[in-house]
Parts: C-alpha cells; structure tokens; sequence
C-alpha cells in the first residue's frame, strides 16, 4: 500500500484547500436602486465568478477561511471593490451599489495586479468590444493608431507597429497574452507584426515604463493582444466575419469559436484576407506632379496573410491548465524600394509557428494564494525576396517562461514575486543581411507589492535581471562606403570587396545587468475621482540591431551602421567604437487625473522621461552605394554615389541623452441617450542633451468621435487632425499636417436565433493626402485615399 513520508506530508499540508465551505450572497444594484442582472462577481485571488440574475442577486461559495475581496463589474459601470469579513460570510445578504460610468472601465490582463484601466497608477488604454472591431486593420500599429498617446510607425499599410509616446521598435514590446511575439517587428520598421488583431479580444496598451511586468525591452511601453487561444470557459460561443473592401479590394474571412464539455474547453481561430495595390489621392512619390488622368496607387503594397489557431484546456476549481498551437503566414509587398529607374518585385514572406502554454492555480496556503505560469516557443522566418529569389532570410527561434507567485495578504500586503526566462536566436542570412545573427538570454527576478492606506492604493516593484548578447560573427569593413567598397556586390550578390581594404571578423559577447525600481499610488481622493502617480526608474540593453547593424537595409532603402561603430570624421570609414557599450536608463513622472462616473468624464496625463545613453539612429546627410550592380561595372565616379539614384541614405546608431515630456487628455460626455461624444490629444516633445530634436516624433494631434444609436442603427463619425511637424532633427523634412474624417454605419438586427451585424465604414472621406511623420516612407508612400468596406459579422 502507498504511503507518503513524514516529510511529503509536511510539504504539501500547507496546500491543501480547507474542507468546508461558506457561502456569500447579495444583490448588485445601480444608485436608484434598480437591480443590474448579469454584473460579474469574482472572488480576487481564485477563479470563482458568478453571474447576478435578473434580479440582481447571486449566491457563491468560497473555501477561504479569511476575508474575501470581491471584485464586481457590470457593463456601463464603474468597477467596485469589497472585502466581506469573515464573520459576514454566511450571514446577512450584502448589497453592492455600482455607478453608471460614460468612460470604458475594462480589467487588464497585461499586469499581475487586478486592477482596470481606471484603476491603475500607470496610464492604460484598452481596445476592447465594438470600439476593437471598428478600428481593426491589416497592422497592429494601424488598428491602435487612433488610441491616445499611440501613433503608428505605418509602412505603407503593409507594416506598422505601434509608436508609444515618441518610442518605438526595441523599447516598446509587444506580447500575446503577456508572452512576448518573438518576430523580427522590432527590427525594421518592414517587418510585419506576427500578431493578428481580427482574432483579438481585446489589445491592451500601457503607456510608460513596464519593464517590472516584462523586462527591459518594455522601457518605453507594451501592447498586449489578448485572445482566447487558451480557453478558460467551456461555453460555447463564437462569432464570424466576411467583409469586402474598396481602396485596395481586400478580401476579408474571420472565425472565432469556443466550446467545451464539462472540465474541457475547446478554441480555434482562423482567418484569411488578401488585397492589392491600395489607392492614394496623390503620386505616391512627392514631389511628382499629379496627372488629372491617372489613378495612384502605392505600388507593390498588396498582401495575402492567412492563419489558425486551435488550443485547448483542461479547468477545475482552483483553476486552469491549457495549451495552444497556432500557425500564421503571410506575403506583403515592400513599396518604396528602387534603383534608379527600377522597379524591383520585393516582397516578404513570413511564417509563424507558435506553441503556447498557460496555467493558473488558486489555493488556501499559509503563504500562497495563486500561481500563475505561461510558457511559449516561436518559429519564426521573413524572408525578403528580391527578383524572385531570396536576399535576405530572418529567422528567430524564442522559447519563454514565467511564473508568477503570489501570496496571502502580509500586514495588508499584497503581491508576488515573478520569475522570468526568456532567449531568442536571431539570424539573418544573405547578400543584404545588415546585421549578424544573435543569441540573447534573459534571466529575471521581479517584486511586486501592493497596499490599501485608506483611500490610497500603493504599488511597489523591483526587477533585477541578467541579460546575455553573443553575436559569433560581427563584420567591420575596412573600405571607406563611398567608394563602393563596403557589400559591392555583383549582380548575383557575391562579395567583391576592395583588396587594398581589410575586413574585420570578431566576436562579441556582452552581459548587462538592467535593474528597474518603480512606486506608483492611486488616490480615491473622492467618489468617482481619482489621482495616479508613478515614478520608475528603468534600464535597458542595447537590441543587437542597435549594436552590430552594418549594411544595407533592403525594406527601409537605408544603409544601416551600428553604435559599436564609430563613424572617421565627415567620411563614410568606420572603426570601433572605443566608449564601449552602455545601458540605457530612463528616469519617468507620470501623473494621471480621472472622473469616471457620471455622463461626463475624463482621463489627464502629463509625463516626463529623461533617458540617458538613448541609442537612435540619425541621418548623416551622406549616400552608400546600395550593394547592387547596376550596370554590371559598378562604374561610379564619388558624386554619383553620393547624389545619384543609385546610393543609399546612410543612417548610423548613437547615444545621447534625451529627454520627452508630453501631455494627453481623453474625454467624453453622453450627451442623450443615443449621443455620445469623445474627445483625445496627445503631444510629445524629445530633445536631445545639446537642445536639438530627436527624428521621427510624433506629431500634435486631436480629435474628435461621435456616436449615435437610433433603434437598430449606429452612426459613428471620427474626425482626427494631425498638425504640422516641424521639429525637426538634421536632414529630416517637416511633415505637412492633414485631416482624416471616417464614418461607420452599424445596423444590428436578430435572425435564424442569431445576433447580426451588418456594417459600412469608410475612410479618408475626404480623399486627403496623409503622410505620417513616423514612417520611413512618408515621402513614397501615403495614408489610403478614400475607401469603403462593407461586412457581415454574426454571434452564436
């Protein structure tokens, strides 16, 4: 017969769940004292959720011997908090009164405290629901572009990734389910983004340093897509989508389905979209005079991306455990990419296989009160294919792990500590590879604690990690660039240095140590209205793009040199950079002022950032020969390769210290009952330490959103304004300002027992001329003329 040790016993008593149970019972009502069925009442720390009924009452049971935190939430509400005492539970039924809300109140999966989008000490917007389904575009950076403080990188709508604040590429991380994408996304601004948002639930965006929750990759911000791959409910439900576009002809399918029996969840998603070339108001080129006649489009920006996921998971009461497997490809044009008068096919291919593995388990220890674990593994490859054969190859293989513990209250403390592992193998392979292949481990401890003082919510962090870079083949070139000696190629790629320069091969293998400290508090100063502050004090390690990058770069048409190079004089000779290499630290305010109940409210932040040894890349006014033969000799006299067509802009990687400060203000007021009325700003200031300005920052813009339901129909209408940038850095351009106006037209009606939706949107109304000052490519290839799609969406 088995038996367990005196000693297995004396480890797992502590875990067991105690034998009895209590139950809770109330009533959720709203201030006239209507009741409100259907509002969600979990117990904080464990995964029971109950459901009020019509008449606003709901009954569970909880086995926790102390007092219960409920967490209560209902659509149009603001969210509410209460602790039932011990000796209340079974007794007399409690009544929880909520307040009707015209701001979105939405939890946030993206940090490990539970807390909403009003609740946190650090700025948090959350795309969810209607407002999602509205703004979801082909690129992740298009579908959050209209959300406050967050612009977008826009590569001719064929990729785009996020602008936070200013930042971008390596210091804004994107995650899936708080795992990190593991794509090439983060280093060009062509690469697309191996996540899709048409399968979403909801895309979460946390303005500011969040490098407690993800590391030093996340200094500047995190979006995280939300899905439900690993489900965490065995009801059946779903929703499917079909939508035709003008513009660019897209060709839409979306599916999204749940289900389950008993302790089993079922999920699979799925989606297919294919477009052409899209439509503009303007030459794509500018400069180039418009011809009455003619129809523009930006060439070679067409795409066919596919992808399904299934996932499953096995639930019980203290919890859930469930995995995932999801494939994506997808094949986009790469426009703006030429020499001289040709016009090369280039295009990327990219291909996704990810595993993912979540869990959550709740008990009644002595210490304990959750563990929460996620695992990933990413097989990622781009390739960019130029004249139907490949020039360069990107692969990247991740695994990732974390777990977070949390305990029982400790003098009203509450927290966790997490631990994080995470190592992606880079490469990139071929004739226009601008930068070596990589290996980069991280290692991480993090602290994460917060406490009730009256009305004040205090949180406190700490993250300590160990952070590896070994690159085995880093490549200097002894020939000065604008002689053509650098990566001249002939025409089938193979390299022709000059024989009186002397490459340079070597390793480099760094190790980094960022440490993040952070003390945020939340001030309930009155009902309805509250006060969040966060200092943070982040570091960062260098991207191994920022470092080793040396060649031409064929998506952005640059040619791209590393900070661990340094740059001889004017000319275009590098040699090592002999500072050596430093983390970037970033010292951030944010203070943040909220109403949000009632039919009028708002949300105010202002911010400061000072970031030493920022590393940027910044315009040296001079032309590289592009690596391609042209005319089979590469006979090129000095001038040509600086001013002619053939050369390409050289852009170097430096550090500076850099500060930003902006401002953002979100409101909004429900004027009647079908009215309702948004209004958002946002502007950003960075400066380098010498006064000048930093590239590429995003311009002031506001806007404005109307909605009006009329019985089955809603008609939205979006007015944004983009103002002229004219802080500029040197040999950058300033960026005209434009309007865009966009309206949808939804109406929703019940058939066959399902819930339709029936839906026209159009953009750019106006067909105005829209160059985004934070794309590579504003000058070649605009915003979208005007376009119209029409779809169906159906629940069940």
């Amino acid at each position: 017969m088995f038996k367990l040790s005196p000693l297995m016993l004396g480890l797992i008593a502590p875990l067991s769940v105690q034998a009895y149970a209590q139950n809770i019972s109330g009533q959720i009502q709203d201030q006239n004292g209507a009741a409100i069925a259907n509002a969600s009442i979990s117990v904080m720390g464990s995964q029971q959720v109950v459901k009020s009924d019509q008449n606003g009452q709901f009954t569970l049971q909880t086995n926790k011997s102390s007092d219960v935190e409920l967490h209560i939430t209902a659509a149009g509400f603001a969210h509410q908090n209460k602790v039932v005492k011990e000796d209340e539970k079974g007794a007399a039924t409690i009544t929880v009164t909520l307040n009707t809300s015209v701001m979105e109140v939405i939890d946030i999966q993206a940090s490990p405290f539970h807390a909403s989008s009003m609740e946190s000490s650090m700025p948090v917007s959350v795309l969810s629901g209607d407002a999602l389904k509205a703004q979801q575009a082909a690129t992740l950076g298009d579908t959050l572009s209209k959300q406050v403080g967050v612009h977008t990188s826009f590569h001719a709508k064929v990729a785009s990734t996020p602008v936070i604040r200013g930042l971008s590429g390596p210091r804004v991380l994107i995650t899936q389910n708080s795992l990190d994408v593991s794509d090439a996304s983060r280093v060009g601004p062509d690469h697309s983004v191996a996540s899709e948002s048409i399968t979403a639930t909801q895309i979460e965006v946390l303005r500011g340093p969040a490098t407690l929750f993800y590391g030093s990759g996340a200094i500047g911000g995190v979006v995280n897509v939300v899905d439900e791959r690993v489900p965490t409910s065995s009801d059946t439900y779903g929703e499917f989508l079909i939508e035709r576009a003008t513009g660019d002809k897209q060709k839409l399918a979306a599916v999204n389905l749940n289900t389950g029996t008993g302790n089993f969840a079922m999920h699979l998603d799925g989606f297919v979209r294919e477009s052409s070339d899209y439509e503009i108001p303007v030459p794509a080129e500018l400069g180039d005079k418009p011809h009455a006649s003619k129809d523009y489009t930006v060439e070679n920006s067409a795409e066919d991306s596919h992808g399904v996921t299934i996932g499953t998971s096995y639930l019980f009461d203290q919890g859930y455990v469930g995995v995932s497997y999801g494939k994506m490809a997808r094949e986009y044009g790469i426009p703006g990419h030429s020499h001289g008068n040709e016009a090369p096919d280039v295009y990327a291919d990219l291909s996704q296989d990810r595993w993912q593995l979540l869990g959550k388990y709740s008990f009644d220890h002595a210490f304990l009160s959750e563990a929460n674990f996620r695992a990933a593994y990413t097989d990622y490859e781009h390739s960019e294919i130029e004249h139907g054969e490949v020039g360069t190859l990107f692969a990247n293989e991740s695994q990732e792990a974390r777990v977070d513990l949390m305990h029982q209250p400790i003098a009203d403390w509450r927290g966790g500590l997490s631990v994080h592992y995470k190592r992606s193998d880079f490469s990139a392979q071929g004739a226009e590879a601008f930068t070596p292949p990589s290996v980069s481990t991280t290692f991480a401890l993090a602290l994460m604690e917060e406490r009730h003082f009256g009305e004040v919510l205090v949180q406190l962090g700490a993250r300590v990690e160990r952070v590896t870079l070994d690159a085995p083949n880093v490549l200097l070139s002894g020939a000065d660039l604008q002689a053509g000696g650098h990566n001249d190629h002939d025409h089938d790629h193979d390299h022709d240095h000059d024989q009186t320069a002397v490459d340079r091969k070597f390793d480099v293998d760094h190790e980094f140590t960022p440490v993040s400290l952070s003390i945020g508090a939340v001030w309930d100063y009155h009902p309805g209205y509250n006060i969040g502050f966060s200092v943070a004090r982040a570091e960062r390690a260098p991207a191994a793009s920022e470092l080793f990058s040396f060649g031409p770069h064929i998506g952005t048409g640059t040619y791209e040199v590393g900070a661990l190079f340094k740059q001889k004089s004017d000319s275009l000779t590098f040699e090592l950079n002999p500072q050596g290499i430093d983390l970037e630290r970033s010292h951030n305010l944010d203070i943040t002022w909220r109403k949000l109940e009632g039919d009028f409210g708002f949300v105010f932040n202002a911010f400061y950032n000072k970031i030493d040894n920022y590393y940027y890349q910044t315009n040296t006014g001079l032309m590289a020969d592009d690596g391609h033969d042209h005319d089979h000799d590469h006979d090129y006299d000095h001038g040509e390769t600086e001013q002619g067509d053939h050369g390409l802009p050289v852009y170097v990687f430096k550090t500076d210290d850099v500060t930003t400060h902006g401002f953002e203000a979100e409101l909004a007021w429900q004027a009647t009952d079908a009215l309702n009325a948004t209004f958002f700003a946002d502007i950003v200031r960075a400066r380098l330490k010498s006064g000048e300005n930093l590239p590429m920052v995003s311009p002031v813009r506001f806007g404005t959103k109307l909605s009006y339901n009329l019985d089955k129909f809603t008609i939205n209408l979006d007015v944004v304004r983009y103002q002229k940038q004219t802080h500029i850095a040197e040999h950058e351009s300033s960026t005209p300002g434009y309007t865009l106006l966009d309206a949808s037209l939804n109406y929703d009606y019940s058939a066959l027992g399902q819930d339709w939706v029936v839906y026209l949107k159009g953009h750019n109304l106006t067909d105005t001329e829209a160059r985004v000052h934070t794309s590579f490519l504003k000058d070649k290839a605009p915003m979208p003329g005007r376009s119209f799609a029409l779809g169906l969406r159906g629940y069940f």
